[in-house]
């Protein structure tokens, strides 16, 4: 009889798909202060998850796109549309056909993405996770598609967007996901895009998914940001009192301005503000880029007073190009700036600023032919109303003012 019982519960265990025993009382691997505790109760007390066999929920063990696909069918409250149930040849028979076809349906999962099969048991990775939930988002609120739309050339705050870069056709399904708080980055400052979620960070996601599909898209902060750094190269209308008004950053963006000293040109790339009137609440999706409480500077950091971090090409064309010919090659505000200090976040991210010594050497190293791309420093007041501006070699203007 012991022989017996032994042999049911290893098929038990091993049958595949969705684990589909609840330990009763809780999961002895996921104890009181388990960092994700709270997420995975709340999802294997709806029905979503379920554990083990063994009476475990394995926190640490990776999700199947076939499990997860499962996970989605369930928790949307939409109406799929027509059925057809043959999306994949390789689904045929599998213990998550209908489940897969249902997410299909309600616009998560796109076949065309899987020309070669859908594979349901490859474990799922990260940003097939971020594209899966936004495209599901997209497909029943036009609001969340026109932000999957505006957020395509986006600056994202994750380690990749600067090196290597993440690819336009993946960016806005990253950004969408970021900015609603779907799903967070690493403390190493990386999204992960092919990082394999865990149980436990799924459970996690799925809660906020529950959370964020009952919301409107212009509700989120921070996916506002990054939908105005997409479509106007600045985030200051949705974070500060800053405006460019009938002369929009647009007008200047990408064009070339000829330093008055001769030694070289720039372009400007995006201009990004943080709230950091109070430091304990720094406000912007933006601010772990550049800056934290370390940075605190009782001089500066007043009531009123943001900090604004501009993005910067810099085309050297004297021998010997120098950190003085930048600073006195232009008189404009909106491409002047300083050093960002904080070397323990430009290292994190992997951005350049000006340097601070070696500056020759600095120029010569980075140098090619598409320029220095880097990233400055300036304090905006508003009791001062900055008034900056900048005209570009063609004669197109922006300017900067409160509001």
């Amino acid at each position: 009889m012991l022989m017996v019982w032994l042999v049911g519960l290893l098929v038990i265990s091993l049958i595949p798909g969705e684990p589909h025993l609840h330990a009763a009382g809780g999961f002895p691997d996921v104890k009181q202060g388990h960092w994700a505790k709270v997420a995975i109760d709340s999802a294997v007390a709806k029905g979503y998850f379920k554990g083990y066999a063994d009476g475990n929920f394995k926190p640490n063990g990776t999700v199947t796109r076939a499990e997860f696909a499962a996970l989605l069918a369930r928790v949307a409250k939409a109406e799929e549309s027509e059925v057809t149930g043959h999306s994949f040849s390789d689904l045929s028979g599998h213990w998550s056909e209908a489940e897969v076809e249902r997410a299909v349906s309600l616009g998560f999962i796109q076949p065309s993405d899987y020309l070669n099969g859908f594979q349901p048991n490859t474990p799922i990775t990260r940003f097939e996770m971020a594209k899966w939930m936004t495209s599901g988002l997209a497909a029943n609120n036009d609001d969340f598609k026109q932000a999957l739309e505006d957020t395509k050339t986006t600056v994202i705050p994750v380690r990749e967007y600067f090196k290597p870069g993440i690819p336009q056709s993946k960016s806005s399904y990253v950004a969408v996901a970021l900015g609603t708080k779907l799903m967070s980055g690493y403390p190493d400052g990386s999204f992960g895009l092919d990082k394999k979620a865990t149980r436990a960070e799924t459970a996690i996601i799925l809660q906020n998914y529950e959370q964020v599909s009952n919301r409107e898209a212009g509700s989120f902060l921070g996916l506002n940001e990054l939908r105005e750094v997409g479509t106007q190269r600045t985030n200051m209308e949705t974070i500060s009192p800053f405006t460019t008004g009938n002369n929009p950053l647009t007008n200047v963006v990408d064009k070339t301005l000829t330093f008055r000293n001769h030694a070289g040109s720039l372009k400007l790339r995006n201009y990004i503000i943080t709230d950091s009137q109070d430091f304990k609440d720094i406000k912007s999706i933006y601010a772990p880029l550049f800056i934290n409480q370390t940075d605190f500077d009782a001089r500066l950091d007043q009531p009123g007073r943001y900090r604004a971090y501009i993005q910067i090409t810099i085309y050297p064309k004297t021998k010997d190009f120098d950190l003085d010919h930048y600073m006195n090659g232009s008189i404009y505000g909106l491409v002047n700036g300083s050093r960002i200090a904080n070397t323990k976040l430009t290292e994190k991210y992997g951005y350049l600023t000006l340097p601070n010594m070696y500056t020759k050497e600095f120029f010569k190293e980075h140098n090619s032919s598409d320029g220095i791309t880097l990233w400055v420093k300036t304090i905006l007041d508003v009791k001062k109303n900055p008034n900056d501006q900048l005209t570009t070699d063609d004669g197109s203007f922006s300017s900067l003012r409160v509001k």
